[in-house]
């Protein structure tokens, strides 16, 4: 998939002859009106900070240098503890150092088990570089080492309460499973009111914008929107569980610096799928 965009497989929207859709201004309005009630949302406390699970794509660690940027981390790091009065939890991916779907060299549950040990390297680079920027993390595992605590909702809640980043790794556990699943395993077990999807493509686009000059970005798309058109950016297992959890997706571009923090204020920002 290129860089630039996400785009499904398949007919355009316009083919499939959806309805139309109202004004840039009401879709503006009703987006910032379906973000507003995320602050609150199913934990009963109106004082509560809202609680974000983030996902990272691998690459976003990746440079110039190799699997690991430096200059990456940081910049990621610094969007994180910038965010003001947000619970985060982030799960990452192991696409800088090996993809399961894309190793013919392997067979393709061992290249997963290998991709689920690479998600635990990402995690401890991406929590070195959030502890020197000042915020405490924890790391929970799926798979079993030594260096890491065991998955468990309950001690992930507690640690976000207490204003701890928990950054999940190792996926589900499981091969054949991707981490986009996982975010959506995780945001759910958390109690997560949004799950942010941030990576190297802008969001959700109707065509291939590197060969479509008409191509443009999807800003709003219902769950059930998005499954039937087999967009390619997330994956459908992953959407189908934040639909059964009424757990909103924004998918964003993680270079923009200013996503992150037009998410936690409910701004328009890449592709919302509710």
């Amino acid at each position: 998939m290129p860089p630039q965009a996400a785009v499904r497989e398949g007919r355009s929207a316009h083919d499939r002859g959806s309805p139309r859709r109202p004004a840039l201004k009401d879709r503006r309005e009703h987006l910032r009106q379906a973000l507003r009630p995320l602050r609150n949302r199913g934990r009963g406390i109106v004082t509560s900070p809202p609680r974000l699970l983030l996902k990272l794509s691998g690459e976003a660690f990746a440079g110039e240098e190799g699997a690991f940027s430096p200059q990456a981390l940081r910049r990621i790091s610094q969007q994180i503890v910038s965010l003001p009065d947000v619970q985060i939890g982030i799960v990452v991916g192991g696409g800088n150092i090996i993809r399961g779907a894309r190793s013919p060299w392997l067979d393709r549950v061992d290249a997963d088990s290998l991709g689920m040990l690479a998600t635990v390297l990402n995690g401890f680079a991406l929590s070195t570089y959030l502890e020197g920027a000042g915020k405490e993390t924890i790391v929970q595992s799926a798979v079993v080492t030594e260096l890491t605590d065991p998955i468990s909702p309950r001690k992930a809640r507690k640690a976000l309460s207490e204003g701890k980043i928990v950054i999940f790794v190792g996926g589900t556990g499981n091969p054949l499973v991707t981490t986009d699943t996982a975010a959506a395993v995780r945001a759910a077990a958390i109690g997560a009111d949004l799950v942010a999807k941030g990576s190297n493509v802008a969001g959700v686009f109707n065509a291939d914008p590197a060969k479509d000059k008409d191509s443009h970005l999807i800003e709003e798309l219902s769950y059930d929107e998005f499954l039937a058109a087999r967009y390619g950016v997330m994956d459908q297992v992953a959407v189908e569980i934040c639909r059964e959890n009424k757990l909103p997706i924004i998918v964003f571009d993680l270079s923009d610096p200013d996503a992150l923090g037009m998410i936690c204020r409910g701004e328009r920002v890449g592709t919302l799928i509710h």
